[in-house]
């Protein structure tokens, strides 16, 4: 679901005041100060993924700060990734000053005090999250705030990369496949810093982190082909079938195991809308890489203690579907 807050139908004197009401409501409770005297109009658009809030913000001149007396306030700790499109905005934290131009990406964390000023009109798309998600040490996170990374080589164009398709494509996303892209995105951002500072002891650790990331993004992308095998993705990703196995036997699961289940899910969303797409269970199995409905109704049965036909029986009645305990 999205939410727009927009001052643009308002004149400017009303502008100041529900501005500061918009960034505090979008994000978290925050001091603006526009440096305007005839404030031009801003704009947030908010899609929200499992935890994780994506937020494309436009607006002009403006200082925005994080104060203890705030931070008193309110207890939450969130993390946000900020990437900048336009305009450059002065980042201040953890006693460090940056300035973060476009195509640069930064961190700010709401549970020490943090400032931005911006003097010119910009636009920016965030990534907002709550700080126990990303699996790294805290001191990790302080040293690398207010520090502006270049989106545009090495592993920070990884990151800008991949959390610019989420961006783009945020209020497309159903809210399971939108969870398991920013789970991808936030094993990714703990992959980057702790790259930074410097915790890889072997290359090897390195390089099978990354593979993991890029081996599931494959993997999402192609989950409609019946053909995504073992076989196929070691080959998209030059690399033999025994240590594809051996990637995910380090998660606790299969290649083949990871790959039904995110078919299964896919195929349990869509069932409830079947009717309004047309072909039934079996038009949604084979939507989504299934090619013996046999075999996914088994499946399916075996995943979720209901078949198919049941779930979308019960679900769409839209009055007993907890009672498919699913």
């Amino acid at each position: 679901m999205s939410v727009t807050l927009s001052t643009t139908s308002l004149s400017s004197a009303d502008r100041t005041e529900l501005w500061h009401e918009a960034v505090s409501q979008a994000f978290i409770p925050l001091d603006v100060h526009l440096l305007e005297k005839d404030p031009s109009p801003g704009r947030i658009v908010s899609h929200q993924l499992g935890a994780v809030q994506v937020s494309h913000v436009q607006a002009g001149p403006q200082t925005v700060t994080r104060s203890r007396r705030l931070i008193a306030r309110d207890d939450k700790e969130f993390l946000i990734l900020t990437f900048q499109r336009t305009g450059t905005a002065i980042k201040e934290q953890d006693g460090r000053q940056a300035l973060i131009g476009p195509g640069e990406f930064s961190i700010s964390d709401s549970s020490r005090s943090f400032r931005k000023n911006v003097q010119s009109e910009f636009r920016f798309t965030s990534f907002q999250f709550p700080r126990k998600d990303l699996r790294v040490r805290d001191e990790d996170v302080q040293a690398l705030t207010a520090t502006a990374f270049s989106g545009r080589a090495g592993s920070a164009a990884l990151v800008a990369t991949y959390f610019g398709r989420i961006a783009r494509e945020a209020a497309s996303f159903d809210d399971f496949f939108g969870r398991q892209l920013v789970t991808v995105g936030l094993d990714l951002l703990a992959l980057f810093i702790n790259e930074r500072r410097g915790h890889f002891t072997a290359k090897a650790q390195e390089t099978t982190a990354v593979t993991i990331v890029r081996v599931k993004d494959h993997i999402l992308r192609n989950l409609s082909d019946p053909d995504l095998s073992p076989t196929t993705i070691a080959a998209a990703h030059y690399m033999s079938v025994r240590y594809l196995h051996k990637l995910f036997q380090s998660e606790g699961t299969t290649v083949g195991e990871w790959i039904r289940m995110q078919r299964l899910e896919r195929c349990r969303r869509d069932l409830l809308r079947s009717p309004a797409r047309g072909g039934g269970v079996a038009g949604t199995a084979r939507r989504w890489g299934f090619v013996s409905p046999s075999h996914f109704s088994r499946a399916f049965r075996a995943a979720y203690g209901v078949t198919p036909r049941e779930w979308q029986v019960l679900g769409l009645s839209g009055e007993r579907r907890t009672a498919a305990g699913v």
